[in-house]
């Protein structure tokens, strides 16, 4: 497996999906939180098991970001597809997301909600490891 490999294992739960990104050599480098599955419902899902392409991306409303992508799925960043500016980006729980990912250092309680912390340190630091390359992504269930 190459290093430009990252696997999302995934635990769903009614509240929000939660979930561990490792590295090729099956390192922990974050955690994360989605929403909960529905079924791939635009806005309110996270998105299908399976593989992505990630990369930088500049969105207008969440700034420096990874944009998530995988036609064959129908998640493409601009469309036509089912789901667009599906997004790894800087949040804390599944309410403040709408079919992207967070992704934290630890997992904690944000005001009486599951979630990430210290979510804008975590991105940094998969911003940095993923540069200006494309990586692959599997997400996966546990």
């Amino acid at each position: 497996m190459d290093s430009q490999h990252l696997t999302l294992y995934r635990c769903y739960f009614p509240h929000g999906t939660f979930g561990e990104l490792k590295d090729a050599g099956g390192n922990t480098i974050a955690v994360t939180v989605e929403c909960p599955w529905l079924n791939n419902q635009k806005g309110k899902s996270c998105i299908p098991e399976g593989t992505y392409q990630i990369r930088r991306h500049q969105s207008p409303s969440k700034g420096i970001c990874l944009a998530i992508e995988a036609p064959t799925l129908g998640v493409t960043l601009y469309g036509p597809s089912q789901r667009t500016h599906c997004l790894i980006h800087v949040a804390n729980c599944a309410s403040e997301l709408q079919g992207c990912i967070a992704s934290g250092e630890s997992f904690g309680v944000v005001g009486k909600e599951w979630g990430v912390l210290q979510s804008r340190d975590s991105l940094e630091k998969l911003l940095a490891l993923v540069g200006e390359q494309t990586y692959t992504l599997v997400v996966r269930g546990q």
